[in-house]
């Protein structure tokens, strides 16, 4: 098979794969794959896996927080916030799991954090008004 060159760059850095046969994402449309000399297409990749195969058929997992994908001139160019890749499967998709509940927790605890600070500034204008503060701007 011809191949293309795939580009996964993040926020700290990048990556270039030159032998690259086949990827296969997901988009909002659907699951697609790209061949070498594909049309040139720009989408969202949706959060999750998608996978890419090397000339010597060992296909390579990426773990994407969503991704701009912009295919053009035969090279695949994914750019993401961050990204984990890993050969196998498993292994990749417990990462991915991991990292989502991890990023679930942290936004929960963000969440309780500004619920907390928004009923202590509720607390402290009460308490401003009762004391001869006058009324509130």
């Amino acid at each position: 098979m011809t191949p293309f060159t795939l580009i996964v760059q993040d926020a700290s850095h990048d990556e270039t794969f030159e032998d690259v046969t086949g990827f296969v994402g997901e988009d909002d449309s659907g699951s697609f794959s790209l061949l070498a000399h594909h049309a040139p297409m720009v989408t969202v990749l949706a959060v999750g896996l998608a996978r890419f195969r090397t000339g010597e058929e060992l296909w390579h997992y990426l773990a994407l927080p969503g991704a701009v994908l912009l295919f053009e001139h035969n090279v695949l160019t994914l750019s993401t916030r961050r990204y984990l890749m890993d050969d196998d499967y498993q292994r990749i998709s417990e990462a991915l799991q991991q990292r989502l509940l991890a990023e679930e927790e942290a936004l929960h605890g963000m969440k309780e954090s500004l619920r907390r600070l928004e009923d202590e500034c509720l607390q402290r204008m009460w308490e401003l008004s009762r004391h001869g503060g006058g009324p509130l701007p």
